[in-house]
């Protein structure tokens, strides 16, 4: 296969699946790694991906695209990692929680397995699989149904109206981008209207944002950034940022990536 066919190839696959990784490429297309990040290179100068550690994505999506679920897992790895860490030392044993869709969220879900009479409410299918995957007798995990969207929430009136009915001690939410003018955004608006009713479930809510969420705008605003009793970002956040979200929410947390 020629270069050209095979970076042809590559972007079909990021568009399909919102990213990719190198080792999946380097396996499906038989060339060395080096090869691949040279495609990928290419790619990137054309201005159609953007490359990530491990892997690459699509570029420059607008305030009502929404990368699937796999393209966001290989973004910020450590940072998500370090945030989900901290965000996990807020749990207790015998609380009711919530977690909203994110690959930050699903973080945190693979290290609660060791928390006795945990309840979990979420509308994420990767954080129900993630709790499933390390089950206890004495947790109970509450799956939401619902319309599926490309970050795999569940959303719509099925899902709101599982949520009303609940209320919970702690929410940890993830979101696609924060600023002060716009607040906590979705790319998603179903996914919004989600969170909000989980936001109004919740005693207390623990945003889990990334640096690089910091002036990103979706178009569909869940909450304004006071309404935050904790965020946790990681940092990378430019002290602009720090200033600012400082300034509004009830309390930001700053942790260090490995």
């Amino acid at each position: 296969m020629l270069a050209q066919q095979r970076q042809t190839a590559i972007l079909e696959l990021i568009r399909q699946h919102g990213g990719v990784r190198v080792s999946h490429l380097v396996s499906r297309f038989g060339v060395s790694d080096m090869t691949i990040r040279r495609d990928l290179e290419v790619l990137a100068e054309r201005g159609l991906i953007d490359k990530v550690h491990g892997g690459a994505t699509l570029a420059g999506p607008g305030s009502a695209e929404e990368p699937g679920f796999a393209a966001k897992s290989i973004r910020q790895q450590g940072e998500k990692r370090a945030i989900a860490e901290h965000a996990a030392g807020m749990v207790e044993p015998g609380m009711a929680i919530a977690l909203s869709a994110g690959t930050t969220t699903a973080a945190l879900a693979t290290m609660l397995a060791d928390v006795r009479g945990l309840t979990v409410v979420t509308n994420s299918i990767p954080v129900a699989d993630a709790l499933y995957q390390n089950p206890r007798a004495d947790q109970t995990v509450v799956l939401t149904g619902g319309i599926r969207t490309p970050s795999d929430a569940l959303t719509g009136p099925v899902a709101e109206a599982a949520i009303s009915a609940l209320n919970v001690d702690l929410l940890f939410l993830g979101v696609h981008g924060m600023s002060p003018r716009t607040g906590f955004t979705t790319p998603n608006l179903l996914e919004a209207a989600v969170n909000r009713r989980l936001i109004s479930a919740a005693r207390r809510l623990v945003v889990l944002a990334d640096h690089t969420k910091w002036e990103t705008i979706g178009i569909a605003t869940i909450a304004p950034l006071e309404e935050a009793d904790v965020l946790i970002t990681d940092a990378k956040l430019p002290p602009e940022g720090r200033r600012q979200i400082g300034e509004q929410v009830g309390e930001l947390v700053v942790v260090e990536a490995d």
